[in-house]
């Protein structure tokens, strides 16, 4: 793809659209703010696969019906510092925010605060809920099951989703350490970014039924939804890589957010029901710890800050000058792309220019429209 045909926006303007967007579909304008926040923040660390190029997604599934724009969530149970919620098949992003929240809040109270959730959906990049509890001085964790794309060690069939697992700390550095991976080796969401882009999937990343790793990425878009292909699970295939080690990870996320939660695991989560489009009946479970019941917060900081300055000074592979820390990439990546704009591709272009058309969002200009 020719970088030519990149189109620089800045991303307040894409924010908006997207919090526009939303409203249209009837999603309440400040739930409709707490979603854009979550899609912009992805686009801006470099996340594209979560991004505005993943907005059609929660469009489609508001008009089949399994994405319930009005959020109604409820507590099922509550003690002083755990809770459990239904998000009843809401925005995923606005019952993860307010998990968190209450996470935070009983943190504040009771040393520790830790929700899990049930019947909610995709809730965007899981590293923004680990990043508010940063906000407050806290350390963050957030877990999340998802559709079934990853095949177990020695399997072919995807079973376990791709399980995302986020650990964010405060410390003395200009950013946190924010850690954000899925439990794969790759995300659904960028095979969807190479098919764009007319890019192939790196071998061994995904797997098919005779054990083959398949790197066409628009057909395997086609087969992991048809179950003839599965994602990897972190370390790849077999054991040497460890494999096993992502594929036990895996599982542990599934257990805590389906488990713990009373909720749905497996093909339960696929979106189908039927052949027809049904609630994803996602799980999250988010833990907040308040730094302050185990050391002053200043301390904390100051430690983390020398661990990742101990490793980020240590000796080097030749040719390389850098060692990153997890969350230093797109601390980087969100300086600039808030000075320069998001890069908007011409796939992407394609999908603003419908998405303006289809809800009626007239007060943009985009220079691709």
């Amino acid at each position: 793809m020719e970088t030519s045909n990149i189109v620089y926006v800045d991303y307040r303007e894409l924010e908006r659209f997207m919090k526009e967007g939303f409203i249209a579909l009837g999603v309440p304008e400040k739930d409709a703010q707490i979603c854009s926040a979550v899609l912009i923040e992805s686009d801006l660390r470099g996340v594209e696969s979560h991004g505005i190029g993943r907005f059609k997604m929660y469009v489609d599934r508001i008009h089949d019906g399994i994405l319930n724009p009005i959020t109604k969530e409820t507590t099922v149970k509550e003690t002083g510092n755990t809770a459990l919620i239904d998000g009843n098949h809401g925005m995923g992003h606005v019952i993860a925010y307010r998990a968190m929240e209450k996470a935070i809040s009983m943190a504040r109270d009771a040393n520790i605060g830790m929700v899990g959730v049930r019947n909610s959906t995709h809730f965007g990049i899981t590293g923004f809920y680990p990043d508010m509890a940063i906000k407050q001085n806290m350390v963050g964790f957030a877990f999340s099951n998802a559709r079934p794309s990853v095949a177990p060690t020695f399997g072919v069939a995807p079973v376990i989703g791709t399980n995302p697992i986020s650990f964010g700390a405060p410390s003395d550095e200009e950013y946190p350490f924010l850690l954000d991976i899925a439990t794969s080796t790759i995300q659904r969401g960028k095979i969807e970014v190479y098919a764009r882009e007319g890019k192939p999937t790196p071998k061994g990343l995904t797997i098919d039924v005779l054990g083959n790793e398949p790197t066409d990425s628009r057909e395997l878009l086609k087969t992991l939804v048809e179950g003839t292909a599965s994602l990897l699970p972190l370390g790849g295939a077999g054991e040497e890589l460890g494999g096993h080690k992502g594929y036990g990870l895996g599982m542990m996320i599934e257990i805590l957010c389906a488990s713990l939660t009373g909720g749905s695991f497996g093909q339960a989560l696929s979106g189908f029901e039927n052949g027809k489009p049904a609630h994803h009946k996602l799980g999250h479970f988010f833990i907040a710890i308040n730094i302050e019941s185990f050391v002053p917060i200043e301390l904390f900081k100051k430690i983390t800050g020398s661990i990742m300055r101990e490793v980020r000074s240590s000796a080097k592979v030749p040719g390389k000058d850098r060692i990153f820390l997890a969350g230093e990439k797109e601390f980087d990546m969100v300086k600039r792309r808030k000075a320069e704009g998001i890069p908007i591709n011409p796939a992407v272009q394609k999908i603003i220019r419908d998405l303006k058309k289809d809800l009626g969002l007239m007060g943009f200009d985009f220079p691709f429209i």
